[in-house]
């Protein structure tokens, strides 16, 4: 089933939720491992983390395949342009996201000399030796990608909180896979 004005396919609503949970948890953990101490420990959590990185990424290509067949949403609510446009913004930023985080980790990884795997299936096999202009220029995306994906995924929140609480429109429904009949 595709999307339609007044419902999302189960597709939608599942790689919606999926993606979204999977980046605020690999958002938190990745602020986590960041400040430990560099150790064993620490090198496995990480290896964790670009696991599920990859797992992410994976899904989201997916996710953009569809929205690309499906097209963006139409708004239930008559909303403002400053609103439509900023809107329109986090969303972008939400979905080219979802590729370059995944993307700057691997460039990071690269760059340490590190594989890339997911769970031990090593998909780009390590060199052992450091490329550091390829290794910062990974660890400046990742970070700076990090802290703006952060600040985008909080506002994409306030603004479904926006659509359930103060316009009533729907929209918290047809993100649960609900259908909405509007006039």
């Amino acid at each position: 089933m595709r999307d339609t004005h007044e419902q999302f396919s189960s597709l939608t609503v599942s790689l919606h939720w999926l993606i979204g949970i999977g980046i605020i948890i690999m958002l938190a953990f990745g602020v986590y491992i960041e400040d430990l101490p560099r150790s064993p420990e620490k090198g496995q959590l990480i290896g964790i983390h670009k696991s599920f990185g990859m797992l992410i990424f994976l899904l989201a290509l997916i996710r953009i395949f569809w929205r690309y067949i499906n097209k963006f949403p139409i708004p239930l609510s008559e909303i403002q342009g400053w609103q439509k446009t900023l809107a329109n913004l986090a969303h972008w930023v939400l979905i080219i996201g979802t590729v370059m985080m995944p993307v700057s980790g691997v460039i990071m990884s690269i760059g340490g000399g590190h594989p890339v795997g997911i769970f031990g299936l090593e998909l780009i096999a390590g060199t052992g030796e450091e490329n550091k202009i390829l290794g910062k220029i990974g660890h400046i995306m990742h970070g700076l990608g990090g802290r703006l994906f952060i600040l985008f995924v909080i506002l994409h929140f306030v603004g479904a909180v926006k659509h359930q609480i103060i316009d009533k429109d729907g929209t918290m429904q047809r993100m649960l896979g609900k259908r909405v009949d509007k006039d």
